[in-house]
């Protein structure tokens, strides 16, 4: 091997030694965006109402049930009010299998603690144990304060229920009583309904007025309980 030749290999091995590979990069990719499952959460429309101002308000929009006897309305079947009076005992008794047998057996019972918080559907087997079931739901948030609304069945919305139903309330048809509200009531189904309404009391101004809604259709011929909404005064 020549001079020149050996000069060349000297130098080549010179700038092999002074390169260096790229180190493998640390930066991290994207954090990866945890799967949203869909939740079962009703949205009610609302418009700007008097605020505070006591009112009745009357759906104008949906199709009311037929009643066995042909009338327009349930108001007019004595069923009706039979069906609510087993509802009122199966509450206030813990009783799952008459609350079960209530039920619509088509569609369930929907079950909405806040009027803009989630809605839970209960078919007849499950609302047998509404009463002793420990699952925890997300009712969604408080009006007001945000503050997330957790826990069973017979612990959030048994005791409002019951608190309701022993107190001096009016049974109305198809009407949406307040005794002042920052919301415009309404009701989100296309059926009738009942509500169980409590005025409040004149030492807290009626701001403690309060109103549960049964939602009532028919099937083969009876009622059922299709839907059940509670309503009161937010901030």
């Amino acid at each position: 091997m020549n001079n020149k030749s050996l000069s060349a290999i000297l130098i080549a091995f010179t700038l092999l030694a002074g390169c260096t590979l790229p180190a493998p990069s640390t930066s991290a990719g994207p954090t990866p965006t945890p799967l949203a499952f869909p939740t079962s959460t009703l949205f009610i429309a609302t418009s700007t109402p008097d605020p505070l101002t006591p009112g009745v308000i009357t759906p104008s929009a949906g199709t009311p049930a037929t009643s066995p006897g042909g009338s327009a309305s349930i108001c007019n079947d004595p069923q009706v009010t039979a069906l609510i009076d087993s509802f009122k005992s199966a509450i206030l008794n813990s009783n799952g299998e008459l609350l079960g047998s209530l039920v619509s057996p088509t569609r369930g019972m929907d079950v909405a603690f806040f009027r803009e918080g989630a809605t839970i559907n209960y078919d007849q087997n499950h609302a047998k144990f509404l009463f002793v079931t420990t699952f925890q739901v997300d009712w969604g948030p408080e009006p007001g304060s945000g503050a997330a609304k957790r826990g069973a069945f017979h612990e959030v919305v048994i005791p409002k229920l019951k608190e309701s139903f022993n107190q001096a309330y009016t049974l109305q048809c198809n009407e949406l009583s307040h005794g002042g509200a920052t919301y415009d009531l309404k009701w989100p189904y296309q059926g009738e309904f009942y509500s169980v309404y409590f005025p409040g009391t004149e030492a807290n101004g009626n701001m403690d007025w309060h109103n549960w809604v049964i939602g009532i259709e028919y099937a083969n011929g009876k009622p059922y309980v299709y839907a059940l909404m509670q309503f009161f005064w937010e901030p």
